[in-house]
């Protein structure tokens, strides 16, 4: 070191520093090597790294519009499943609705028909009651007659005479019938 320094002193060439033409030669092979890189290596970095961020931008891009689409994708299916909800529920309003309508059309109509049936019941005790009452009087009155005649000892040869004596102890009996029913 020592050396160095006394070299340094006399003038002649420091071992730390380059002499002046290595200094002008590597700065001009500097210069090129940087001329070079700034004119070709540069650009195609520069448009690489461009290329990468426009891939990188459109892809961003892309995932923000398919979570946009998934979003609305969602919320049309939950519209379109809260629809579903309102339509079943509205069916089963209407299905309820309709099974109460059926329900009371059956119960109506079910006492129509109970109704006709008494009615047809009722006219067909009041025919028999009819027939069994012509019938009663038929026979009482043939009775009446026999006894009429066993007791006068003739035969009653007029038929309208016969028919009236019978008439009139057919009412009488009703009218007897009528006060003992009223008195109980």
């Amino acid at each position: 070191m020592l050396n160095m320094i006394q070299q340094a002193e006399a003038g002649e060439h420091n071992i730390l520093l380059p002499a002046i033409p290595e200094l002008v030669w590597s700065a001009i092979i500097i210069a090129i090597f940087f001329f070079v890189i700034l004119k070709y290596v540069y650009p195609k970095y520069k448009e690489i790294t461009d290329q990468r961020a426009t891939t990188i931008k459109e892809g961003l891009e892309k995932a923000e519009q398919a979570k946009q689409e998934i979003a609305d994708a969602n919320a049309q299916s939950e519209l379109a499943l809260r629809q579903a909800h309102e339509e079943a529920a509205q069916i089963r309003s209407d299905a309820q609705e309709s099974a109460k309508r059926i329900v009371t059309e059956a119960k109506a109509q079910a006492t129509q028909e109970a109704e006709r049936i008494s009615a047809q019941a009722q006219r067909q005790v009041e025919a028999n009651r009819q027939a069994a009452e012509i019938s009663l009087k038929t026979e009482v009155g043939m009775l009446a007659a026999e006894l009429a005649e066993n007791i006068v000892g003739e035969q009653l040869a007029d038929r309208d005479l016969s028919s009236r004596v019978i008439d009139r102890f057919l009412d009488q009996l009703e009218t007897s019938c009528e006060k003992e029913s009223v008195r109980k």
